[in-house]
């Protein structure tokens, strides 16, 4: 029977040998040689530059524009008024298209730090395209119109959401 394994004189000798081989192949295609390794390095740079350029494009188109509006209504204002203006603004979203969220709350808060603002509404868009075409839609001019009556004052505040 025929024995496959091998001493570690004979894997030395066959390591070595292979070494030298490819040594006196790569010594004897230096120029060769270092033309790959040129034109490697210079492949995975640009592809590293262009991955991450393509990256913080992704990021930026990722991040969601956030359109958010609070209100103080008048002091005159009935609860059928608030409910009602709640109600079309509920209804926004399934009108203008180019709204991504909705979400809306009354203020909770303890510390009386909301200076008369009562109501907190968070409208989500994909970027600011979405939001230059939500301001001039004609269901939004009508909501402001039913809102204007019952208004004391208005805070609006847009931003890029950033993620941590």
């Amino acid at each position: 029977m025929r024995s496959y394994a091998m001493s570690l004189r004979d894997m030395r000798t066959h390591f070595l040998e292979r070494l030298r081989l490819v040594g006196r192949y790569l010594f004897s295609n230096t120029q060769a040689l270092m033309k790959t390794i040129a034109t490697l390095a210079i492949t995975f740079l640009l592809s590293a530059v262009l991955c991450a350029d393509h990256h913080q494009e992704k990021a930026a188109e990722a991040a969601p524009f956030r359109h958010v509006v609070m209100f103080k209504f008048k002091d005159g204002a009935t609860k059928e008024q608030v409910t009602a203006i709640e109600t079309a603004f509920s209804a926004l979203p399934k009108k203008i298209n180019t709204i991504t969220g909705y979400e809306w709350g009354t203020n909770v808060g303890k510390e009386n730090k909301n200076q008369g603002f009562t109501h907190c509404f968070i409208v989500t868009f994909k970027d600011q395209a979405g939001l230059d075409v939500y301001i001039p839609h004609p269901a939004h001019k009508k909501f402001v119109e039913l809102l204007l009556p019952s208004l004391d004052k208005v805070l609006v505040f847009d931003f890029v959401a950033k993620k941590t």
